[in-house]
């Protein structure tokens, strides 16, 4: 199975970015690392990087507005096509419109247990309010800073006599540990078929009337005492993908899906020409797309009573 593609963007050092890049040497690493870029030409972390093979890019910011800056960024990680981007120690703040285009695809590491202690001086604040730990936490970024669902925190003891760089030495070893392992499980969850499942459970259940049943060992989903209209398929006889099941026209629109993306869409084995599987298990599944696809398949088996008012409940 191919390796997430994850682009790293730092400011200075990038002590973390070489976390994240000697934990991808391993086999058994779910991500590798595309890119890393910066803000800063004369970051030291890009020279590591360029040292280790990595492609690196470097735009200076000054001169530009956020917007247009973040649009040379972004414009990068398409280009290296990135699949997930890390922030480590990127010391800018990024516009929503950069946030909202890698929503749910971008990663931060900051130093201390968020909630507490957003920005900047998160040592002095932790030393100041006199707690007994600090820590690093590693949250999905959002608009707002510091704000995003947290993934996972680890907590560092604050020892009697602690600075601000004494404890901030031993809070950047628990980061480099903490981030390269958050990024695995994350990236390896978007090929999970546990995860996989519960998102077109999520989306199939939100349909009217739909009930869920296991059928030749698949999750299944139908309309309840009526037909199926998709079921979710792990590896079924042996064919080595996760993928959604749903109904189509028939084997014209099943021709025509496959031609144009052979890697996602598939003939499944055994359901015929009105069925098409559609790989969940490449790491870049769009999940508003499946909910179409569950709507309109379950619309092509749904009573017509039943659609009626759907298509009604719809207007208001």
């Amino acid at each position: 199975m191919a390796k997430a593609k994850v682009a790293v963007l730092i400011s200075g050092t990038g002590t973390n970015m070489a976390a994240l890049l000697y934990a991808a040497k391993a086999d058994d690493c779910p991500y590798e690392i595309a890119l890393v870029a910066s803000n800063n030409p004369d970051a030291a972390g890009l020279k590591l990087a360029e040292a280790e093979g990595i492609a690196t890019f470097a735009h200076p910011h000054k001169g530009l507005s956020r917007e247009a800056h973040d649009d040379i960024m972004h414009d990068t990680l398409v280009a290296a096509e990135a699949d997930y981007v890390a922030l480590a120690g990127y010391m800018r703040i990024l516009s929503p419109e950069f946030v909202g285009k890698w929503e749910g695809r971008m990663l931060n590491i900051h130093p201390s247990l968020l909630p507490k202690y957003k920005g900047l001086h998160t040592h002095e604040r932790a030393l100041e309010a006199g707690d007994s730990h600090g820590g690093c936490s590693v949250p999905l970024v959002t608009a707002e800073l510091d704000d995003g669902p947290i993934l996972d925190q680890t907590k560092v003891a604050i020892l009697p006599g602690d600075t601000a760089d004494s404890l901030a030495a031993r809070v950047l070893i628990a980061e480099h540990q903490l981030y390269s392992r958050v990024l695995s499980d994350y990236v390896a969850r978007e090929r999970s078929p546990e995860f996989l499942v519960q998102q077109v459970r999520e989306r199939a259940m939100a349909l009217p009337e739909a009930d869920e049943v296991i059928s030749h060992s698949m999750p299944c989903f139908g309309i309840i005492k009526g037909k199926k209209f998709a079921y979710v398929s792990n590896d079924h006889h042996g064919d080595g993908r996760v993928a959604l099941l749903v109904k189509i026209s028939g084997a014209e629109e099943q021709a025509m899906l496959i031609e144009q993306d052979e890697d996602r869409y598939y003939r499944p084995a055994y359901f015929g020409d009105g069925w098409v599987g559609i790989r969940l298990d490449l790491g870049d599944t769009d999940w508003d797309h499946i909910g179409e696809w569950l709507a309109k398949s379950w619309r092509a088996v749904a009573p017509k009573k039943l659609a009626t008012m759907m298509d009604l409940v719809g207007e208001f």
